[in-house]
C-alpha cells in the first residue's frame, strides 16, 4: 500500500550498517521500554481497541448522518487533523456528500467563528467536541459558543441527542458535563497522544460520520502492523525512512518539505508536520517540516528549492490511482496549442509534472528526494499509511535519544496568553 523509493537520494543508502542500532531501537518500541512509553499504546491498537466503543462509534456516525446537515468537529491539533487529513485523503474536494464537516475550535479568529455561526443558521446541526482535558483554550471557547447555539435551536433535551464528546474516560472539564447532561460520550486513551489519536475514536467518529469504513482502514492498520514490526531493517520501509531522516540530517539537510502533486492530500501534511515537529523538536534537535502543493507551489517554493540554500530533502507522496480521472479534449481549432495533450489521462498529465520536477530537483538542483508510492486513496490505505508514518516516526525520534510523545514547549505560549488573558 505504501512502499518506499530510494532511487532520487544522490546517495546509495547501506542500511546494514544500521542494522544494530535499528533492532536495539525495535526493541524499545515493541517491547515500550523507550522515553515516553508511558505514549506508546498505538504499537498493538490495532489489535487492542475496544471493539465495543468501535461498535458504538459506527452506530452513532449513522446517527450524525441521519440527523443533520452539518457535523462540527470541535478541536485543535492531533484532535482534529488526522480525521481532517483522513477525510480529505479518502473522499477528496468536493465529494458529494449528504453530510458536511465544519472544523471548529481550532482558532481564535472572531471572523472564522462568527461566519461559521452565520452559516450554520437555519440547519440541522450535530457536534462532537474533542479534548482529552476540557481545558484547550480553543476549543473550550468555541465548544460553549456552538453548545449554546444547538441548545437555543432544539432545546436543552435534543440538544443532548447532538453533541457528542470524545474526552478522557475519569479526569478533565468535560468528563463531569457528560456525567450531568447525559451526552455520548467516548474515550481518549491514556497511553495515546493527540498526534497519534486519529485511530481512535478522536479520528474515527468524525471519520465513520462521513460515510468512510473504518472496519476497512482498522484492516489496513492491522496490516501494517504485521508489514513494519518486522526488525530486519531491509525488510521494513517504514525503519528505513526513519534511518533516513537522520542519514539527511547529518548530511546537513535540517528541513524535510513534504510534497503532494494531490490537493486533497494537503491535509496529510499539515498532519505529518504535527507528527514530526511536535514529537522531534526538542532539546535543540529535530528536522523542521515543511509541504508544498504541486504543482501550485512550484510557481512560488519551487524557484528556493531548485536554486536556493541546500538545507532540505523532499519526501514525495505520489499516489498511483487516483480518486478521479479524465482524458483531455481535444480542439481542431487549437489556439491554445494544448493539442499535443489531446486524449491523455489528466493523471498521467500529472503524474508526468511530477517526474520532471523530480528530476530537475535531484539532478540540476541536487536536492535529496525520498519517493513514497501509495497505491490508492482508499480507507484501506489511510490506515496502512498512519501506521507505517508512525513507526518511521519512533525510530527516527528515538535515534535522536529523544522522548518523542510529550511536548513541553507548547506549555510556553499558553502561560503567556493566560497572563494575558486575566486567567487566574
Amino acid at each position: 500500500m505504501i512502499k518506499l523509493n530510494t532511487d532520487h537520494l544522490l546517495f546509495e543508502p547501506d542500511f546494514n550498517q544500521y542494522q544494530d542500532e535499528v533492532s536495539r531501537i525495535h526493541r524499545m518500541i515493541i517491547d515500550k521500554t523507550g522515553k515516553g512509553n508511558d505514549f506508546l499504546g498505538w504499537v498493538d491498537w490495532p489489535f487492542a481497541y475496544d471493539k465495543e466503543e468501535f461498535d458504538r462509534i459506527k452506530v452513532a456516525a449513522q446517527r450524525i448522518r441521519e440527523q443533520a446537515d452539518i457535523l462540527l468537529v470541535c478541536g485543535i491539533g492531533g484532535s482534529y487533523l488526522g480525521a481532517k487529513a483522513a477525510i480529505d485523503f479518502i473522499k477528496g474536494n468536493y465529494a458529494q456528500d449528504d453530510l458536511e464537516i465544519i472544523y471548529v475550535g481550532n482558532t481564535f479568529s472572531s471572523t472564522e467563528i462568527v461566519r461559521v455561526l452565520k452559516y450554520i443558521e437555519g440547519k440541522d446541526v450535530a457536534l462532537n467536541v474533542i479534548s482529552k482535558s476540557g481545558s484547550t483554550t480553543e476549543t473550550a471557547l468555541a465548544f460553549r459558543i456552538f453548545r449554546q447555539h444547538i441548545e437555543k435551536q432544539y432545546g436543552k433535551g435534543e440538544a443532548t441527542n447532538r453533541i457528542y464528546v470524545t474526552t478522557d474516560k475519569e479526569r478533565g472539564l468535560l468528563r463531569p458535563l457528560v456525567n450531568k447532561v447525559g451526552y455520548e460520550s467516548f474515550i481518549i486513551p491514556d497511553d495515546i497522544g493527540g498526534r497519534f489519536s486519529v485511530i481512535t475514536a478522536v479520528g474515527l467518529l468524525p471519520i465513520a460520520a462521513a460515510g468512510i469504513d473504518i472496519d476497512a482502514m482498522m484492516n489496513g492498520l492491522q496490516d501494517a502492523y504485521k508489514a513494519f514490526t518486522v526488525e530486519n531493517v531491509n525488510h521494513n520501509d517504514a525503519y528505513k525512512y526513519g534511518v533516513l531522516r537522520r542519514v539527511l540530517q547529518e548530511k546537513g539537510l535540517d528541513v524535510e518539505m513534504f510534497v503532494t502533486y494531490e490537493p486533497h492530500l494537503s491535509f496529510v501534511a499539515e498532519w505529518l508536520k504535527q507528527l514530526d515537529g511536535e514529537s522531534e523538536g526538542k532539546e535543540g534537535k529535530g528536522i523542521l517540516p515543511h509541504s508544498v502543493t504541486n504543482s501550485t507551489d512550484l510557481h512560488s517554493m519551487g524557484q528556493y528549492v531548485q536554486e536556493g540554500k541546500k538545507i532540505l530533502f523532499e519526501t514525495i507522496l505520489t499516489v498511483h490511482e487516483p480518486l478521479e480521472d479524465m482524458e483531455f479534449p481535444s480542439d481542431n481549432d487549437d489556439t491554445d496549442q494544448m493539442e499535443y495533450l489531446a486524449s491523455k489521462s489528466l493523471h498521467w498529465v500529472n503524474q508526468q509534472a511530477m517526474l520532471g520536477t523530480l528530476e530537475a530537483h535531484t539532478v540540476e538542483g541536487q536536492v535529496p528526494n525520498i519517493v513514497l508510492e501509495i497505491k490508492d486513496n482508499s480507507a484501506y490505505t489511510f490506515g496502512y499509511m498512519v501506521f507505517f508514518f508512525f513507526m518511521a516516526l519512533a525510530m527516527s525520534a528515538y535515534k535522536l535519544d529523544i522522548n518523542p510523545f510529550d511536548q513541553p514547549g507548547v506549555e510556553v505560549y499558553k502561560r503567556n496568553m493566560f497572563k494575558l488573558l486575566g486567567k487566574e
